[in-house]
């Protein structure tokens, strides 16, 4: 599997598995004691920011938007252009590895 796939293959499960989620579960804390709100949006950060390198732009906020139930939409944008970016296989690993971490952290 490319690091391409995993990527593609991590960002899928993550968003499958949250897809269902209400604000209510959303809200719920996890182990760190932030809310999986939160531990997700830092996830959607990241990978811009993984994709601004990769691309030679600025370092932008990605907008949290008014609903938690778009930021499976927000990280499936992001690690498209991540990928779209085209940066080295280290990088497409990296972010696979960052979504698989939340991923564990947001199932406790």
């Amino acid at each position: 599997m490319t690091s391409n796939d995993a990527l593609t293959t991590a960002v899928l499960r993550l968003c499958g598995h949250v897809a269902p989620w209400t604000p209510p579960r959303w809200a719920a804390a996890t182990a760190s004691g932030r809310t999986r709100a939160e531990e997700a949006y830092d996830l959607v950060q990241r990978m811009a920011e993984l994709a601004a390198d990769a691309e030679g732009q600025p370092r932008r906020t990605v907008p949290r938007l008014t609903s938690e139930v778009t930021l499976a939409d927000q990280l499936r944008v992001v690690a498209g252009d991540l990928v779209a970016a085209g940066p080295p296989a280290e990088v497409l690993a990296q972010a696979a590895a960052l979504v698989d971490d939340t991923h564990r952290r947001l199932a406790r």
